[in-house]
């Protein structure tokens, strides 16, 4: 199914509020895999990594994550078998009835990124009522990518500033990568510190391309059924060994390098 070429993603919500933690963003790869290793239905994968995202969102706010993005419908994903792209998007809703009065009750704001059309309804509706009452929570943010692909949201970005100049109220010298980030569906939110992708390949597929220009990434060789906090422990110590220089150097490499 061809996604409509307008920008129309739904505005997005108030900015999350300043505060400590890390931003990790996770790719959810691995679930058809797991259920045919098992010589099951894929759908029945799909919905076993449900439960791998209950066990890790329970397990982030202990480990320091303050923002949890997570990749759950690529723009890509439509060319899937018609069955398995109906299951796709009926996880949205058994998650949400299954977990949306913990995760109100526990502090978590929910946030769904990714262009709305081609979306039925009801989904629409579901997504919207899960963002309005978690909306006042603080404590964690979980965002979802669903019908979302970084090209997709990098045009619809660069279409939308387009259209301000267009439209007199904006220039084209006022764009700056600032100015650009601010049309992303990702804008109120801070870039990622780590992308990690279990299932064990080693590419982004698509995921967060704008934001991911200084995330650190881990990848680990664990399909995501079976993922769960100790997992995203194992990366977050990872994490902890690399030096983030954000393109400059530290005084050693100076002085080594003069």
């Amino acid at each position: 199914m061809a996604s409509s070429p307008e920008p129309t993603a739904a505005t997005p919500p108030a900015a999350f509020a300043a505060g400590e933690g890390l931003h990790v963003a996770l790719v959810m790869d691995g679930n058809g895999r797991w259920a045919k290793r098992r010589g099951l239905p894929r759908t029945l994968g799909h919905r076993a990594g449900v439960e791998a995202l209950k066990r890790t969102v329970a397990a982030a706010p202990d480990l320091d994550i303050r923002c949890l993005t997570v990749f759950g419908f690529s723009t890509e994903n439509w060319s899937r078998p018609a069955t398995e792209v109906a299951e796709l998007m009926a996880l949205p809703k058994r998650y949400f009835e299954s977990d949306l009065e913990r995760l109100e009750r526990e502090g978590v704001r929910v946030r769904v990124i990714g262009r709305r059309e081609g979306l039925n309804s009801e989904l629409v509706e579901i997504i919207a009522q899960a963002e309005a009452r978690t909306a006042h929570n603080d404590r964690f943010l979980l965002q979802i990518a669903f019908n979302y692909g970084g090209q997709a949201d990098i045009t619809d970005a660069a279409r939308r500033f387009a259209l301000a100049v267009a439209e007199g109220r904006a220039r084209p010298e006022d764009l700056t990568e600032a100015a650009f980030a601010a049309q992303l569906s990702t804008a109120d939110t801070p870039a990622p510190d780590l992308i990690v992708r279990p299932s064990g390949e080693q590419r982004l597929s698509n995921f967060l391309l704008w934001e991911a220009a200084y995330a650190e990434l881990v990848f680990q060789d664990v399909l995501w059924p079976d993922y769960g906090a100790d997992h995203l422990k194992a990366a977050i110590a990872e994490f902890r060994t690399r030096e983030r220089r954000y393109g400059g150097a530290v005084a050693d490499d100076a002085l080594a390098a003069g």
